[in-house]
């Protein structure tokens, strides 16, 4: 996600291309150039140091040419990076601090972090597995041909395996906070770039599952089995999840980076959230007998129409933080409420303006229902140590540390 640039011709100008955001996806981190021949001569096979610098400079190259849009040739490449990397973190192989590796943000080149840490490696390739995961899913949801309303097209199908790699994600990122960053010492940790702070990785781990519910609420809208009782679950659930994003981003420091452009998202889709889940909980409640009933669903229906407007505002503030975007068409489950709050809600205020002057006591804002939360992360395991690390060779080309240390000082004296 960002601004990118393109040239049609010699000596003109720019064109600015705004991205379209219905999937936040941070700004992606890809590798950047460190010398793994030198830091890990001596000590492990030459082979398995030839491989990791052919898949990390693959990567980087790749990511580079591409802008990260080249989702399945870089998801293979960082498997096959992975499953020789575990290798490093391996104590018993004494090599985890030997390389100091190197990432840098794919839009800013300034943005660099270096690191002497396997685990820090590992974390960074998981943590690009999952922006390239999210990134796949907003481009599941933004298709290019529009109907003759002017509004999306989503397939059905498109919607559901956008669910499925959401939820994909979001385990790669909790794999993250869970196994991950507690391998890596607290003193290393301070110096990670923001984007890889516990509580930014749960947000996005979390929202992850709070857009798939949105979706699935959408799915439900289009379905004519779906219950309002269902609907009113899904739109409490979606509430719940945006709700434990924003707290997970509360203690994090956001003035760098995406930081201010990912709680205008939070907040975006808080409303929009909450709006949805005080619409159903008045139609449910709509339904009963008594006045108090009808004063309270038209209450609901009242907090759901100026939280609609709270929520436009914030989509705006969201599409103008750097680096700027826009929102796209309605589409799932707003396009429906941005007609049908406004109108409910003029509606029942009109039916029962008369019990809401009698009712005058009874004019507060219902809790809404508390529901437990369907979606969950899918389960993520590393895979599988490459069987190069198990081979013969590992004993006849290794040199104990010492050594290698001083023929990197010989090397050095020499220049």
């Amino acid at each position: 996600m960002g601004c990118t640039y393109s040239v049609y011709g010699l000596g003109r100008k720019k064109k600015l291309s705004i991205p379209e955001v219905v999937v936040f996806v941070p700004s992606m981190r890809i590798p950047a150039q460190c010398d793994l021949q030198r830091a890990l001569k001596g000590l492990i096979p030459r082979d398995l140091i030839d491989r990791l610098t052919c898949l990390r400079n693959r990567i980087a190259l790749v990511a580079e040419d591409t802008g990260g849009s080249a989702i399945t040739e870089l998801r293979q490449a960082l498997e096959e990076y992975l499953a020789i990397l575990i290798g490093l973190t391996k104590k018993e192989n004494g090599v985890e601090d030997s390389v100091e590796f190197k990432w840098k943000n794919l839009e800013d080149d300034r943005q660099e972090t270096s690191v002497a840490n396997a685990w820090f490696e590992l974390l960074s390739v998981i943590h690009m597995m999952a922006m390239l995961t999210l990134s796949e899913a907003d481009s599941l949801m933004i298709p290019k041909d529009y109907s003759g309303s002017g509004f999306r097209v989503v397939s059905t199908d498109c919607k559901r395996d956008a669910v499925d790699l959401l939820l994909k994600a979001a385990g790669y990122l909790e794999f993250c906070v869970r196994n991950v960053l507690s391998r890596i010492p607290a003193e290393i940790k301070k110096s990670l770039s923001k984007d890889l702070q516990e509580g930014v990785l749960e947000a996005i781990s979390i929202q992850a599952l709070g857009q798939g519910t949105e979706i699935q609420l959408g799915l439900a809208v289009e379905s004519q089995k779906a219950t309002l009782s269902v609907k009113r679950r899904l739109a409490c659930e979606q509430l719940i999840y945006f709700s434990q994003a924003y707290q997970c981003l509360s203690g994090c420091d956001l003035n760098q980076g995406y930081g201010k452009k990912h709680m205008w998202f939070i907040k975006w889709k808080f409303l929009e959230s909450k709006a949805a889940a005080y619409y159903y909980h008045g139609l449910v409640l709509d339904k009963g007998n008594e006045p108090s009933s009808h004063v309270s669903a038209v209450c609901c229906f009242l907090a759901a129409q100026e939280l609609l407007v709270e929520s436009k505002k914030a989509c705006i503030s969201f599409c103008l933080a750097a680096p700027v975007t826009r929102a796209p068409p309605l589409w799932g489950v707003m396009k429906h409420l941005n007609q049908k709050i406004p109108e409910v809600a003029s509606r029942k205020s009109q039916m029962y303006g008369y019990l809401l002057e009698q009712e005058k006591a009874l004019q507060s804002l219902p809790e809404l229902p508390d529901f437990q939360l369907s979606l969950r992360p899918d389960d993520y395991e590393l895979p599988a140590i490459d069987s190069a690390w198990d081979s013969e060779k590992w004993e006849n080309q290794s040199q104990p540390l010492k050594e290698h240390l001083k023929d990197c000082e010989e090397e050095i004296e020499t220049e």
